[in-house]
């Protein structure tokens, strides 16, 4: 028996706050983007790249990204077969916030204090 889930609250999709955290809020998504920026296209190297967070979880939030139409994927076949992820004009765009999220971070980590909180 499937059970038809609901929320009880409607998302407010005019707030651009809500459409950014529904698109990257997840927490690997803006590491992902970022590294298929820097060059690293094939999923291999993306795992390499975020070594802490599983294959899966990062496969996963490679599919949301390109439902969503931040990246491309290319399958080039042959053997083995080639997988190449590519950011898309609107990928693009997001990415000067992405480097201002790595400009915060780098800048204020001296002054948060991480042993106080829970990160999950």
């Amino acid at each position: 028996m499937a059970i038809n889930y609901s929320k009880k609250l409607p998302e407010d999709l005019d707030c651009g706050i809500t459409i950014f955290m529904k698109v990257l809020g997840a927490k690997w998504k803006p590491c992902i983007l970022d590294a298929i920026n820097r060059g690293y296209q094939r999923p291999t190297e993306i795992h390499k790249q975020l070594s802490t967070a599983t294959p899966r979880v990062i496969d996963m939030q490679l599919r949301e990204l390109e439902a969503t139409g931040l990246v491309t994927k290319e399958v080039t076949v042959g053997y083995p077969l080639r997988v190449d992820y590519s950011l898309t004009t609107i990928g693009y765009s997001i990415m000067p916030l992405i480097g201002m999220m790595d400009k915060w971070g780098v800048e204020n980590k001296a002054l948060l204090r991480f042993e106080e909180m829970e990160f999950a």
